[in-house]
């Protein structure tokens, strides 16, 4: 690790986990951001600092003067995926970095609510144990593209998941209670759950990947390493 990439650092292991994104990019990794950590992280000396994964509900969210006051102290702050998208589509007047596709549904207003990207996770590790709105409207739309579903379907299903809570969310969940409720027949929901667990298009992993991409071409441009030395 360069010393310049050893000022940089990523909050994440959700949406992607930090072996996994240590192969694309080497800096330093935390768990998902929480409210203190923007501070902890300037005082450290880090120069670079990107947000992918935060802490939505169980802690205090990392707030925007947070990241104001960093960027003020001169630091560049790139956010993507999830709350690393949200506080960019809010930031990005002041000076935050946003790459992704959920960062511009945000921006332009195609999606509004924290609910779309947040998931429950496992305490221990911070994996995801359901799964996240944006990917699966995503992934439902694919279904209808390919004919797995028809359009009045696919409609149905993405307003059912987005009555459950997003801690409930899942395939399967979805899956029996479109059943259930008589949305699709259960020999259809089966299949549509088989779709889904084989072919789900993972945007939120798309989106964190974006993130660390962006930070390894700031690392990589002179001009901005040379402005941080």
């Amino acid at each position: 690790m360069s010393p310049v990439e050893s000022k940089a650092v990523v909050f994440t292991g959700t949406s992607i986990s930090h072996e996994d994104a240590s192969r694309i990019l080497g800096v330093d990794y935390r768990p998902p951001i929480f409210r203190g950590n923007m501070e902890t992280a300037v005082r450290a000396g880090y120069k670079l600092i990107g947000i992918i994964d935060g802490v939505f509900f169980s802690k205090a969210a990392v707030a925007h003067k947070e990241i104001i006051k960093a960027m003020d102290a001169g630091v560049t702050v790139v956010g993507g995926c999830s709350m690393g998208a949200l506080r960019a589509s809010e930031l990005d007047v002041h000076g935050m970095i946003g790459v992704g596709k959920i960062y511009e549904w945000y921006r332009d207003g195609i999606i509004e609510d924290d609910d779309e990207v947040a998931v429950a996770t496992n305490p221990d590790t911070f994996e995801p144990v359901s799964d996240p709105m944006v990917n699966i409207r995503e992934t439902l739309l694919a279904a209808s593209h390919t004919g797995i579903i028809g359009e009045e379907n696919c409609i149905a299903l993405i307003a059912l998941a987005k009555k459950m809570h997003y801690s409930e969310r899942s395939y399967f969940g979805l899956a029996k209670k479109a059943a259930i409720e008589k949305i699709i027949p259960e020999d259809k929901a089966a299949g549509v759950l088989a779709y889904c667990r084989e072919h789900e298009v993972n945007l939120k992993r798309q989106d964190a990947v974006m993130v660390l991409e962006k930070m390894r071409e700031l690392l990589l441009d002179s001009d901005y390493t040379e402005a941080r030395r």
